[in-house]
């Protein structure tokens, strides 16, 4: 389904005073929007029978620049409201996000679309809001590899951790999100405990129990590695290579805690 189909009766209660999408073509999410064209972009080409039809691809293109990030609020929005508030430092580091993201130009249009998403979820419903919501994950688990999904939910974990306290219902919004994205729910916990100095945290890091044989600590570290290692991101540009680079780092100071506690070498 392409998403102006599902997303016309949403954008015709939001836009009004100016086309809000429109003005913010210019803007996109960097490379993980590339990801995104890209999937698009092989099914345009396929299309393309001639010179002329280069328009098409032209058209589908804009139009999708507009869909993906506002998908991208549609989940923030989502993630924002969790508990039920409203909460100035997140609704400051999604703006912060779209400054270094997009530009300074496009955080008073992110905002915006964001503040007219909320009241839409009020006037209409949740009914109709969950219908937008997991669309949206839909189109974007169709049109991403995994280890960007891994990375769109790392983004939303840190709304989670804005005001330094993540509550039970932001925990269960992120797995409802990365389940809806096609991901695993323990995915979340993993994200979460990263950072963290416990034990506890360090299992909940590589997604095992306690109980774990060494076996399968060591396993379980293996495939952290792989999922999470830099060269899966490198073509996302080097602020998400350092995010993961980071990430990786904390993925072997959880393995050294276990280790350690263990008396593995």
């Amino acid at each position: 389904m392409a998403f102006g189909k599902w997303i016309g009766g949403l954008f015709g209660f939001i836009n009004t005073g100016g086309n809000i999408l429109g003005a913010i073509a210019g803007f996109v999410l960097g490379s993980l929007f590339d990801s995104f064209m890209e999937k698009k972009e092989m099914n345009w080409e396929q299309q393309v029978n001639n010179p002329e039809d280069e328009e098409y691809v032209k058209h589908n293109r804009n139009e999708t620049r507009d869909d993906f990030l506002f998908s991208l609020m549609v989940l923030c929005a989502h993630m924002i409201q969790a508990d039920g508030k409203i909460m100035h430092s997140e609704m400051e580091l999604t703006r912060k996000f779209l400054r270094q993201t997009f530009g300074p130009a496009a955080v008073t249009e992110g905002n915006n679309i964001l503040l007219r998403l909320f009241d839409y979820r009020k006037q209409q419903g949740e009914v109709a809001w969950q219908q937008q919501f997991r669309q949206a994950c839909y189109e974007m688990s169709m049109a991403m590899p995994e280890e960007h999904r891994i990375q769109l939910i790392d983004f939303l974990a840190q709304i989670a951790k804005a005001d330094s306290k993540v509550h039970q219902q932001e925990i269960s919004v992120l797995k409802e999100i990365a389940i809806n994205l096609q991901l695993s729910a323990s995915i979340v916990d993993q994200m979460l405990s990263l950072g963290g100095n416990t034990l506890e945290d360090a299992y909940k890091v590589l997604g095992i129990s306690p109980d774990a044989t060494d076996e399968e600590v060591r396993k379980a570290y293996r495939k952290m590695v792989i999922m999470h290692h830099p060269d899966k991101v490198q073509n996302l540009g080097d602020d998400v290579k350092e995010a993961a680079t980071r990430k990786l780092q904390e993925i072997n100071k959880a393995k050294e805690l276990i280790f350690q506690a263990r008396g593995l070498k």
